[in-house]
């Protein structure tokens, strides 16, 4: 029976996110008529007198809040596009934050409920309508929300506690609507980012939120995770039981979640699992081909045997691509070994300055130093205003800013999300520990790059080493 005649059995939409493309695209339509507007507001303000920067800078931060607010009233793509928005708010002052925060908060706490109705249309449309035969015991009561879906406790019928992810009726629907939109939009982008590809970094961020819609896929990287990691000190991912259509039963993980290590954890708890988070992002491409996309609080949790659980396979992509590698080696060993015109011998080799565009490679060399420095020293720790500080530099709407003179290349995307998003993490848990030797650890290039720069004379003129013993006052002025 189709889904939609199921739902209108039981009655209602059972709590699923909003479908009707009027409504959605107009929530949507809404972003950039506001954006034009502020602009065009803008001129008037110049004229009057006030400082060119002043008014840009007022235009990014309404833009930026309305963005969030109307990702806050949409669902499905929107929810998870505003999560990769999650680190603007860092870049503003704290006494203006607070709305941003308050906005990404109800991103993750206002999704809608299922009710029984509609969990059991869902059951029936995934694995038929005597679904109930496969379990001894399933609770409708949801246990935990997702972007697109939300997942239940169950018990398999061999007697195994398992977690039922079901996707929210209509949300392939929804989701693609959202994306075709955004496409339309994504000048919008230009707030954060004016000198990138925009179209084809927009194309990109959509791939990876469809490919999310796909439990068959999502199966199939669970499985892969599970088998490279099966028997593993440190982590544990629960194997698939079954997938059929938009429904995934999985073993369920009992442990305390990462939010609550973030909020209440000791620091020597907070640090040992910020580290756990390093060594799984970084050991999961060698281990299983893959790369783990969305490395956000709500897919990690600490078993009681001290392991590091990690669920939601959705957000995986095929990793590294090819010259990856080549990348992170020859900018780092630029930036770590090299000098200014090697550096930027790189970054436009690799795509991050459009051919025959200038740019401030010096400022780039500075910022550079700056968000390498845990990399630069046997032991950091990670802060949010640590973090704080460099993505203020990074977002800061001056013209002059070198982040906003570089691109992105497409193919990057789905490492900028994931290395991103685990920042925010272990940024928020305080994590301190041998980062730089979790790097060398699964990258022989950066370990290669490492012993180098350990070794150097004092007198060498690397980049990094140069900016290192400037004073204090002069590099803080370099980054911003």
């Amino acid at each position: 029976m189709p889904i939609r005649r199921i739902l209108e059995r039981n009655g209602g939409d059972g709590g699923s996110p909003p479908i009707r493309a009027a409504v959605r695209n107009a929530r949507i339509a809404s972003l950039p008529v506001a954006f034009a507007g502020r602009q065009a507001a803008g001129v008037g303000k110049r004229a009057l007198g006030r400082s060119p920067a002043d008014v840009d800078a007022e235009i990014r931060m309404r833009t930026a809040q309305h963005i969030f607010e109307v990702l806050g009233e949409l669902k499905g793509c929107a929810t998870k596009l505003g999560q990769l928005l999650s680190l603007y708010e860092l870049a503003l002052p704290a006494e203006i934050a607070s709305p941003y925060r308050t906005a990404l908060t109800q991103l993750q706490d206002s999704v809608p409920t299922m009710l029984p109705g509609t969990v059991h249309a869902a059951m029936i449309a995934g694995l038929g309508e005597d679904w109930r035969r496969h379990f001894t015991e399933f609770d409708d009561r949801r246990a935990a929300a997702a972007s697109i879906g939300q997942v239940h406790r169950a018990v398999w019928r061999d007697g195994r506690p398992v977690a039922v992810k079901v996707m929210y009726p209509g949300a392939h629907t929804a989701v693609l609507a959202d994306l075709e939109q955004l496409r339309r939009l994504s000048v919008l982008a230009t707030v954060f980012a004016p000198g990138a590809d925009v179209p084809a970094v927009t194309e990109a961020i959509c791939t990876c939120v469809a490919d999310e819609l796909d439990y068959a896929a999502e199966a199939e990287h669970q499985r892969r995770f599970a088998q490279a990691y099966a028997g593993d000190p440190d982590f544990a991912i629960p194997d698939v039981i079954t997938q059929q259509g938009d429904v995934i039963v999985t073993e369920w993980l009992t442990g305390t979640p990462v939010s609550r290590i973030i909020d209440a954890g000791t620091p020597e708890e907070r640090s040992r699992v910020g580290l756990l988070i390093i060594r799984f992002l970084l050991s999961a491409w060698t281990r299983t081909g893959l790369l783990y996309c969305d490395p956000h609080p709500g897919n990690f949790r600490i078993l009681p045997d001290g392991r590091l659980g990690v669920v939601d396979f959705g957000a995986c992509t095929p990793w590294p691509p090819a010259g990856f590698e080549e990348l992170v080696g020859e900018v780092m060993d630029a930036a770590f070994n090299g000098g200014i015109p090697e550096l930027d011998a790189a970054v436009r080799r690799h795509g991050f300055v459009r051919p025959g565009r200038d740019y401030d490679v010096a400022a780039l060399a500075a910022g550079l130093d700056a968000v390498g420095e845990p990399l630069t020293v046997p032991t950091f720790r990670l802060t949010t205003d640590w973090l704080r500080g460099h993505v203020r530099s990074v977002l800061a709407p001056r013209l002059s800013n070198v982040h906003r003179q570089l691109d992105m290349p497409a193919y990057f995307t789905p490492f900028a999300r994931c290395f991103l998003t685990a920042l925010g993490v272990v940024c928020q848990l305080g994590t301190e520990g041998p980062i730089r030797a979790e790097f060398a650890r699964w990258s022989p290039e950066l370990a290669d790059v490492f012993d180098r720069y350990d070794h150097a004379q004092p007198t060498d003129l690397a980049v990094v080493r140069q900016l290192r013993t400037a004073p204090t006052a002069r590099r803080t002025s370099i980054v911003g």
